[in-house]
């Protein structure tokens, strides 16, 4: 799982204060307004195991069975992280994850990204 790194604290680069103006007219092909996310992903420790995971995924492999065959985490079911908002998450993953398009595992959109933990394959279900 990509829990939030508490050495950063609250600190998001002053997202809250400066984003507040900008945001309401803002529109850069971006999803916006979701406080909380249904999020899944697989974690690889190394970048050559992420590799096979995508290529998996570009043939056509629902994105759940990939999870179960690559992830290295604890999230078994499907590569489920459930319900997350704002603030849970690592923020280099939580920056990805909130601009994603909601999806299906079986036609997924994924974006990757790399955190302390590794490297992440990342989709949405769903958005709130």
């Amino acid at each position: 799982m990509a829990p939030k790194n508490n050495a950063k604290g609250g600190d998001k680069k002053g997202g809250a204060a400066k984003g507040k103006g900008k945001d309401a007219g803002d529109d850069k092909g971006k999803v916006k307004g979701a406080q909380s996310i249904n999020v899944r992903h697989i974690l690889c420790e190394k970048h050559a195991r992420k590799e096979e995971a995508l290529e998996k995924l570009r043939n056509g492999t629902k994105f759940d069975e990939v999870a179960r065959e690559f992830s290295e985490d604890k999230a078994r079911q499907g590569g489920s992280l459930g319900w997350k908002t704002r603030g849970d998450l690592d923020p280099a993953f939580e920056k990805v994850a909130f601009e994603l398009e909601p999806s299906t595992t079986a036609k997924p959109k994924y974006q990757e990204v790399k955190t302390g933990f590794g490297y992440h394959i990342i989709m949405v279900e769903g958005r709130k």
